[in-house]
Formats: C-alpha cells, structure tokens, sequence
C-alpha cells in the first residue's frame, strides 16, 4: 500500500457508526436503538446440520457479506485487499455495510432465521454477545476445519477458547478492540481508573460514557467488585445504582456514540471512556488525546465472521476467511483500519507497510497487555430484555 493510502484512513470508524446521531443526552433525544429489546424467540432454535442449502459455490463465484461500515480498506482501488482477494479467487464479492447495530441487525434477521428461511447472504459480521446468541439459536452453519486453515494457525492466542465456540468452529473474528478510557492531556491530568472518571471532580460535567449497554455496565460492574463475565443479579443491582449516582451527580456531560472523540478534542469533554481505534485515529490529528488502561482492566471484544443458516455460497464464504488470515493481507487491513488484528505474524508484515504501527499496542496487543482484559457474561433472553430495558431507563433520565 503507498504511503499516501496508509495516510488516509478510514474517518468513521466501525464502532463510530454504532450510533450516528452522536452523544445521546438524557433528554430530548430518541432512545429507539438503545431500547429496542430482544424479546424471546421461543420456538425459533434451529439445527444448522439440518437448516441448510445447497452449496453452490462450484458453479457461482461469488458471495454477499454484511459488514459494518469503515471496516476495510478502499474495496474500489485495484490494490486494495478485496480487489486482490477477487483477482486471486475469481470469486465476486458483493460487500454490504448494512451492519450498524447488533439489535438492529438482530432485528432485521431474526424471523428468517428463526423459520430457517434465507437471509440472502453468506456471511454476517457481529459482536461477541450477538455471536453468542445467534451460535447458540443453532443460526450459523458450522465451519470445515480444513477449509480455513489459516484461521485455525495464525489466531491470535487472546482470541482463542470463547466459551460460546472454543474450537472455532462458527465464527472467525474479523477485528478486535479495546475498550478503555481517553483523555485530553493539554486539559487534564491522566485519569488512570474508571471509579476515578465516574467521581473525580475535576471532570464533573466533562466526561461521556459509551451509549452500548455491554461496554459501560462491564466496567461498572468492575468498580462495585463484580466479574463481569459472571455476575449476579444484586450485582448487576448495585452497578446500575453506581452509575444513577454518578449521574445525579452530574459527572456525565452524556451518553455517546460517536463523535466523543471530536468532543475531547474540542475541549468540551476532558475524559471518557473509549474505543481503541478511534483512539488511534484521533491521534493522527491531535497527539494529546491519550488512551489509558484503566486499573480495573480492559474490555476485549471481537467483531465475527459467520455463515449463516441457508447460505448458497459457503465454500466462496470460506476461502474469504482463509485468506484475511494470511498475515500479509491482515498487515494491510490493520493498516487501515486501526484495530487490533487478529491475526499473529501480522505484526512482522506491517514492518514492511507502516513500521509506525509495529510498535502500537491498540493494534499489536502483547501478552501483557491483554493480561487484564475482560469480556461481558452471555445473556438469555430474560436476562437481555431487563437488563437492556434497566440500562435504556438509566440513560434516558
């Protein structure tokens, strides 16, 4: 990739398109995303060794992917990793940025797949927790060991083991991150902890927190002592009761989305809690936005490629997984995109990209760094309907 193409990343990230309309306040503002609950889908398990299709993929050479949006690199340049992947293959790809929200994507899918009717496409890319769910509804076609081999040797070993599929066997991360805190540090001391953001005065009315309901309740839970990947119910309790207090406060300027990066640099907000590749790319044009990792940890998440029940194109599917982990075309994603990669040995091969890059941890994560890091329990229906709704009245006010 030329120099002048690394320079020109992406400027909506996948996790700024989460919520377009930028910060959400505690009033005034519509919260439809926020509260769109996931009412029970009794009934609509499947079996993917029987909810299934032809595989057509000998005779088409193609596939439908949804992704999220600024996800990749430039898919028009005849050099970008897509275009190269076609020319390879002579597989067509139609690539869809039709993911902007796990609910609302959940949403948008859930009666077909819960009928084992067709989604017309192969492949969908979601969050852990919406992973989970859908592996767990029997929704995604398991995957042929043998066909993405480079899957199976080159991931990354933090990203090994989930609970919900430890042997890989339905889903391929496609990107990962961070979830931690910002700050401005031409404004504001460096805030070092989430309980220190939450309370700390000097930044009352100056910080934001992030409107997704996983990424803030993780780290609340980690400040009233709770495990977030294995918590009770008085636990959940009393984080909610912590963040009402520190909004009665009047510590949070709001909820946010997107744009609280703009906000930080701006002045408005001093701190905040925040995504790691945003992070990476507001640093680009202002060095004094820093990202920290808070005492109580880290929040690690992933981003997943899946097939879906009655894809027609598993096979093109596949090779498409196989080849984003080589870790010569997963250097020239990281490249671009900012998060971390998933995929080890790319780090040697982004020294012959962006030597800039090699050394960042948001990107290149070591074992040390990762050592803190956590992830937020699975939720069953009941679970995800109250907790979303509990979360959803909080942050309206």
């Amino acid at each position: 990739m030329p120099p002048d193409e690394l320079a020109r990343r992406s400027t909506l990230s996948r996790r700024g398109a989460l919520k377009g309309g930028g910060a959400v306040a505690f009033a005034g503002v519509s919260l439809a995303a926020l509260k769109l609950p996931f009412f029970s889908v009794d009934g609509a398990a499947q079996n993917p060794m029987t909810c299934r299709a032809a595989d057509v993929s000998a005779r088409e050479r193609e596939f439908v992917i949804s992704n999220w949006t600024g996800y990749i690199d430039p898919r028009k340049q005849p050099t970008s990793t897509m275009a190269e992947f076609q020319a390879k293959t002579g597989i067509t790809v139609d690539y869809n940025v039709d993911v902007n929200d796990n609910a609302e994507f959940y949403a948008k899918v859930k009666n077909q797949l819960g009928s084992c009717d067709p989604i017309d496409r192969d492949m969908i890319v979601l969050t852990d927790w919406m992973a989970a769910r859908m592996i767990g509804l029997g929704w995604i076609q398991p995957m042929d060991k043998a066909a993405v081999p480079n899957l199976h040797a080159n991931i990354i070993d933090s990203l090994r083991d989930k609970q919900w599929d430890p042997d890989l066997e339905y889903h391929a991360p496609w990107q990962s991150g961070l979830t931690g805190i910002a700050y401005n540090a031409a404004e504001v001391g460096e805030v070092g902890s989430f309980e220190e953001l939450i309370s700390r005065s000097d930044l009352n009315g100056k910080i934001t927190l992030l409107s997704e309901m996983r990424d803030t309740m993780g780290f609340m839970l980690k400040v009233v002592g709770a495990d977030p990947t294995d918590f009770t119910e008085d636990q959940w309790q009393n984080a909610l009761d912590r963040l009402k207090k520190a909004i009665a406060d009047g510590q949070l300027r709001s909820f946010a989305g997107n744009n609280y990066l703009q906000e930080l640099s701006g002045g408005n907000v001093l701190a905040c809690e925040a995504w790691s590749g945003d992070v990476i790319q507001a640093q680009f044009e202002n060095p004094d936005i820093k990202f920290v990792v808070p005492e109580e940890g880290l929040s690690l998440w992933s981003d997943n490629m899946m097939i879906p029940n009655q894809a027609t194109h598993q096979a093109n599917a596949q090779q498409w997984i196989d080849y984003y982990y080589d870790p010569v075309v997963a250097a020239k994603l990281a490249a671009w995109v900012n998060y971390i990669c998933p995929v080890a040995g790319a780090r040697e091969e982004m020294e012959k990209l962006d030597p800039s890059l090699v050394d960042n941890p948001l990107i290149f994560p070591d074992d040390d760094f990762l050592a803190n890091t956590f992830d937020f329990m699975p939720l069953d229906d009941r679970q995800n309907a109250q907790y979303e709704k509990e979360w959803a009245d909080v942050t309206a006010g």
